[in-house]
């Protein structure tokens, strides 16, 4: 936000050097940016905060130099003569999206005469780094830098009617802008139209067929409120940025809409002659009520460490504009004004306060009582996960959350529903919130070896953004890898994971039918006590082709929810046995089809106790020996007691036990037997 030296003068007086007066500003929260001379006045440079829309105005800045000045506001008065017919006799106004548009209002000068503007307004402009158009334009321009409240002034008689309808855009509705250039405008988007077409884009720029020239002679002048959250998106979405929706974008003051249009009207009778119609056409949601705040004098020593004494702290609030009472001696009922929408809760009071005041009045050293933080739950699985993925040597990774569509269609596994779109693209073609973080690694995998880098072992936590049909999508909280290694190896990244978070958990390995996959290679349906935990492969060829790998790859995703959900974050401890182990090695011939895992559950429940370790050796394949579709798995089981040592007899029977457990719920052979 630019500000005229000399223009702030008609607000407040200046009573010290310029460059003290911008540290002030700066130690208040209005952050000096640059200072030029522009002729005889000096354009200052602040940079607004975007919860301060009050201050995108001289008005604004003003009142925050008289209160850390504790001086008087001088705000111009506004007497407008209206002494034309009634406004309703020549043209109406009417809200169809309420929702786009709360109020808008309209007043209406005739017999205006258009030309260039008096020196001192062109001056004002100019430090700004406005050009100067014509007096009317200048005006509309002049007020809205002076309060904030952006303006526009139609000619009236190129209005069809005439009349003014505020409405959503329609399907494949076309607009020329103010800037002679066409717009697609989409539905959502709000249009100021006449009876036949959309004549402004509510809130972001007036349109090239109504605009002021040499021979208008009747203007309409709106003033209105726009949701800001419509005229971002409209802005972002054209690519059509303008002083104006920078504005509306933030908040306007809802009060300051009448005074906006009166200034504008008054400046417009002086500089261009004419006369106004009686009354005004104000149509739309009446302006909430604020609700006062408490403020409790006691919390200004606990969140500060010093004492502001009452009258002091009334003082501030009264010169921000806030409505002052005290119910009691320790504490202060405060209104906010209008404009402070940003003034909604006690602590946001003790923050005026304190700046007011200075934060340079507050002692390095003060005392402020502090207790001691907890950290959430998710950030401490989150510490183990990294932890365990950094000692397993993978590096994390930080892709973007909007991907390209193909992205999603290659895979996404979590939902069959299409994908939420976005109406501003982040990259050229990514428009689609992801539904996976599987597709962004291996992007990032590709970028890595196209690079050069031979190891590329990446993970990622993220939130997955999966649409839930007529509802908010969920937010999943999710953990994807990738690695050169095979899918043994990453699973035995997974388990590692789950021993640091929960010792316990018993991974289940199922079937899965996703083409990303290369199912001769190893792929699997992972779930965490029959609740789904993710999804593990190999790629296949055609996902390396997809993805522009040059070597084999393999990925996971796990629902971090899930592991938070059931997380052990209290160490546990386990006394270790003096007692020796006993190993035994076993190599079951078993069916192709039969996973490790469950090989691996059938092991543990027929040793029971007596099973410190199991361990998978190798799978090995012998048609001629074995027979088709058959299958070696070698591995060892590792007993040992807390209570005694065991003996070889008592081995060699937890052995036969599992071989006959195997044979029973698999079919399998021991090699030899």
């Amino acid at each position: 936000m630019i500000v005229s030296w000399n223009w702030l003068k008609d607000y407040v007086d200046l009573t010290v050097p310029q460059d003290r007066l911008v540290e002030r500003l700066s130690m208040a929260g209005l952050n000096h940016e640059d200072t030029v001379a522009v002729d005889q006045d000096w354009a200052i440079d602040l940079e607004i905060t975007s919860n301060r829309p009050d201050c995108l105005g001289h008005i604004g800045v003003a009142r925050e130099i008289a209160v850390l000045l504790d001086q008087s506001l001088r705000i111009p008065a506004v007497d407008v003569p209206a002494n034309g017919p009634p406004i309703g006799t020549l043209t109406r106004v009417t809200i169809e999206c309420s929702q786009l548009c709360p109020r808008y209002t309209a007043r209406l000068l005739r017999g205006v005469a258009v030309g260039p503007s008096p020196t001192w307004l062109v001056e004002r402009l100019q430090t700004l780094g406005i050009t100067s158009i014509n007096n009317v334009v200048d005006v509309t321009n002049y007020v809205m830098m002076e309060c904030g409240q952006p303006l526009h002034a139609f000619d009236l008689a190129k209005l069809a009617g005439p009349r003014i309808i505020v409405r959503e855009a329609l399907p494949g509705e076309r607009f020329l802008a103010i800037n002679h250039k066409q717009y697609d405008l989409q539905p959502g988007m709000c249009v100021i139209a006449d009876a036949q077409q959309a004549v402004a884009l509510g809130g972001v720029m007036g349109g090239a067929d109504t605009e002021v020239s040499a021979s208008t002679t009747d203007l309409l002048i709106e003033a209105a409120d726009f949701a800001p959250l419509s005229i971002r998106t409209t802005a972002r979405t054209l690519a059509l940025h303008s002083p104006s929706s920078y504005r509306f974008e933030r908040g306007v003051d809802p009060v300051g809409v009448d005074w906006a249009s009166r200034r504008c009207c008054q400046l417009i009778l002086q500089l261009a002659g004419g006369e106004m119609a009686e009354g005004v056409l104000d149509v739309g949601q009446p302006i909430p009520i604020r609700e006062p705040i408490v403020l409790r004098l006691s919390q200004l020593p606990r969140v500060l460490g010093i004492e502001i004494t009452s009258d002091e702290v009334q003082r501030i609030l009264a010169a921000l504009g806030c409505e002052v009472g005290s119910p009691g001696a320790a504490e202060i009922l405060s209104t906010p004004p209008s404009w402070r929408a940003d003034l909604t809760r006690e602590i946001d009071l003790v923050e005026e306060v304190a700046r007011i005041h200075g934060y340079d009045q507050i002692p390095e050293d003060v005392g402020v009582p502090m207790a001691p933080s907890h950290r959430r739950n998710d950030d401490r699985v989150q510490d183990r996960v990294r932890g365990v993925l950094l000692a397993a040597g993978m590096h994390e990774a930080m892709t973007a959350s909007i991907v390209p569509a193909e992205w999603i269609e290659r895979f996404s596994p979590w939902t069959d529903h299409p994908p939420l779109q976005s109406s501003t693209p982040m990259l050229q073609g990514a428009d689609r919130l992801r539904t996976s973080l599987v597709p962004s690694l291996l992007a990032a995998r590709q970028v890595n070896q196209a690079l050069g880098n031979r190891v590329v072992e990446l993970f990622e936590t993220a939130r997955l953004y999966l649409p839930e049909p007529g509802q908010l999508p969920r937010e999943q909280w999710t953990l994807a890898l990738t690695s050169g290694g095979d899918f043994y190896h990453l699973k035995g990244v997974i388990q590692a994971i789950l021993e640091a978070l929960r010792p316990v958990a018993r991974l289940q390995v199922l079937d899965t039918d996703e083409p990303l996959f290369d199912s001769a290679g190893g792929s699997a349906r992972l779930e965490l006590d029959g609740q789904l935990l993710g999804f593990l492969g190999q790629l296949s060829q055609a996902g390396c082709k997809q993805f522009g790998l040059r070597s084999p790859a393999t990925v996971a995703e796990l629902d971090l929810s899930l592991l938070a959900a059931t997380a052990r974050l209290v160490p546990q401890h386990t006394e270790q046995s003096p007692y020796p182990p006993i190993e035994r090695d076993l190599n079951l011939v078993v069916d192709e089809t039969l996973r490790w895992a469950a090989l691996a559950s059938t092991v543990e429940q027929s040793v029971g106790e007596y099973l410190e370790h199991l361990s998978y050796q190798e799978t090995y394949r012998d048609p001629r020996r074995d027979g088709p579709e058959k299958k070696r798995l070698l591995f060892s089981i590792t007993l040992r007691s807390s209570q005694r040592t065991l003996t070889n007899e008592e081995a060699d029977q937890i052995r036969e036990n599992v071989v006959q457990a195997c044979r029973q719920q698999h079919g399998a052979v021991l090699l030899g037997a």
